[in-house]
């Protein structure tokens, strides 16, 4: 019995011993590809292995160097010689400044923003009790801050140094600009009068936590959409001003600026209107390039002083000589 079992011990190990050597997996083996690149000279073409001493290449066939045709030459066969469409552009100057994408973008933004600067110095006022929490603010009639504050516009015209004043103020110059931008290409005016627009309102805000102390945002919020509805009304009346004449446009000014107050000054008023009509022409009449680059300054009202105290000649002529004016005609129905 131990015999035979051991013989079927071994036939058992035998067969398994077979399995095991069919089933085992194959050694890998790293075979060295060939390369199918080199970095080495050799597989180059030598044109011209010396360079000193040029081989001619074997051709009976000379070299012929193509010449170039000026344009407006004309051929033998009677045609002008002419650039493509796509020559002529690549060689026509392009502008020295961008007018769009991203770098135009920017560029509006940085413009703007010294334009913006010159717009806001004319009526700027400080508080100084803001920087003090012990200190009373000063207050106006109407219950507005009270802050200190230069120039014509705050010294000739009566107008308090307040948050309002200023605003106003610093609209209708954003306005005049406003209505250069008009005049650019209409896939950048927009970007234009929004950027400018955009730099009016942070400042605004910016004022409303330094002078004011609003730090509640919802507050300043408020405040801001308020803003906004008036210089949506200041573009409607000032728009119709310029287009109208003068009655209209001081009408507009006394309404927004000087708050429909019976004491306003009407020279100075009329100062105001003039000196709007003035900067109007000067914005007219320098390029989109002088304007782009923010080159340029505003004056004064006081500076139309001399013009508005100029009689007019009409104001001798008695009324029955006055040339008649032909009023607009009713609408029949």
């Amino acid at each position: 019995m131990a015999s035979k079992t051991c013989v079927s011990c071994l036939r058992i190990l035998q067969r398994q011993s077979r399995f095991v050597t069919r089933t085992q997996t194959p050694a890998t083996r790293f075979t060295t590809p060939s390369r199918a690149f080199t970095t080495t000279h050799k597989r180059f073409a030598i044109l011209d292995p010396d360079q000193d001493n040029p081989t001619t290449p074997n051709t009976s066939i000379p070299p012929v160097t193509p010449k170039h045709t000026k344009q407006g030459t004309i051929t033998a066969n009677g045609s002008t010689v002419t650039d493509s469409p796509a020559v002529a552009a690549a060689k026509a100057p392009s502008p020295s400044y961008p007018k769009g994408g991203v770098i135009g973008t920017y560029t509006a933004y940085g413009a703007t923003e010294e334009l913006y600067k010159e717009c806001a110095r004319h009526a700027d006022y400080t508080i100084p009790q803001a920087q003090d929490s012990d200190s009373e603010m000063p207050k106006t009639e109407d219950g507005e801050d009270l802050g200190v504050g230069e120039g014509w516009w705050h010294t000739e015209t009566g107008l308090n140094p307040t948050f309002s004043t200023w605003s106003q103020v610093t609209m209708l110059h954003v306005y005049l600009l406003t209505v250069r931008f008009r005049c650019f290409d209409p896939s950048i005016a927009r970007v234009w009068q929004q950027h400018i627009l955009d730099h009016f309102f942070f400042d605004a805000e910016n004022k409303m936590v330094l002078n004011h102390g609003m730090n509640a945002r919802g507050t300043r919020n408020k405040y801001l959409k308020d803003l906004f509805i008036q210089w949506r009304g200041v573009l409607a009346a000032y728009d119709e001003g310029i287009a109208k004449d003068d009655a209209v446009l001081a009408s507009a000014v006394w309404r927004n600026v000087f708050k429909a107050s019976e004491n306003v000054d009407i020279k100075r008023l009329a100062q105001i209107v003039s000196y709007m009509r003035r900067v109007l022409a000067g914005l007219d009449s320098a390029d989109d390039e002088t304007v782009m680059k923010a080159m340029m300054t505003f004056g004064s009202p006081e500076s139309e002083g001399g013009l508005v105290a100029f009689k007019s000649k009409m104001m001798d002529t008695p009324f029955e000589n006055a040339p008649p004016t032909r009023l607009p005609a009713k609408e029949q129905k």
